[in-house]
């Protein structure tokens, strides 16, 4: 049985998405090298940044097709965290809303991948 640990995004830059990241996530990375850095959660999930031109074998992609989702115990921790990049500049695609399975927003890394913070229902 295989049991993944690991999510990579592919970005333009990974020392200028490990910054954001750092300030964002409030945590540094573990690992960082001018086209890498990894974090790693205390859930276990390892999460890196590659510097799309270094990926091998080649990808040809675009970012927003999938969402980094995190959860937060509470609705205030929800408006905590978005006002709070608001205030760091980061981009804002859905405000605050009451969603089927609970209470969210969706923000927008510098290269585009979604970034979901949510309190389920």
């Amino acid at each position: 049985m295989v049991s993944p640990n690991m999510l990579i995004f592919y970005v333009d830059s990974a020392e200028r998405s490990a910054g954001f990241y750092t300030e964002l996530l409030q945590r540094d990375p573990v690992e960082s090298a001018s086209t890498f850095a990894l974090f790693v959660f205390d859930s276990g999930l390892k999460f890196g940044l590659w510097t799309r031109t270094d990926v091998q074998p080649s990808a040809d992609t675009q970012a927003g097709g999938s969402e980094l989702g995190i959860p937060v115990q509470s609705h205030a921790e929800v408006l905590r965290l978005h006002r709070d990049w608001q205030q760091h500049g980061v981009e804002i695609v859905q405000a605050p809303t009451q969603m089927d399975f609970g209470y969210t927003f969706t923000a927008l890394d510098p290269d585009g991948h979604r970034l979901r913070v949510f309190c389920l229902s």
